[in-house]
């Protein structure tokens, strides 16, 4: 796969991004190790969403069961994103939304990338 042909960004670009920058821009070989974290962080901001009514209950409630999906593939071997991820939030959102549908791109209302990496930093 091309590492910058999934990328969120890419449909601005008429060119893919050099795999030397793909490979040099990316922290999933190292901020993997977050993945548990980022997990239940976005469990508990599912839950947010779903308890002020921005999201429906039966919404969380799909958003909370795709992520402890992905825990347990990622805990099983069967989950493991590579560079094309880019970092371990974009990874996880991409396989949830995969799951899941449509709903899972409503994980990040209400909460930018910041706010994430800042939850997931917060528990170790």
């Amino acid at each position: 796969m091309n590492p910058s042909s999934s990328q969120t960004w890419s449909q601005r670009f008429e060119s893919a991004l050099h795999p030397a920058i793909a490979r040099f821009n990316a922290s999933i070989s190292f901020d993997i190790e977050l993945i548990e974290y980022d997990i239940t962080g976005s469990q508990a901001h599912a839950q947010m969403l779903a308890h002020t009514g921005i999201i429906s209950a039966e919404e969380g409630a799909t958003l909370v069961e795709g992520l402890e999906a992905v825990r347990q593939e990622y805990r099983q071997g069967q989950f493991t994103p590579g560079i094309e991820s880019e970092d371990v939030h974009f990874a996880v959102e991409r396989r949830l939304t995969e799951l899941v549908g449509d709903v899972g791109k409503k994980l990040h209302t209400a909460r930018s990338r910041n706010d994430q990496v800042g939850t997931t930093r917060a528990f170790i």
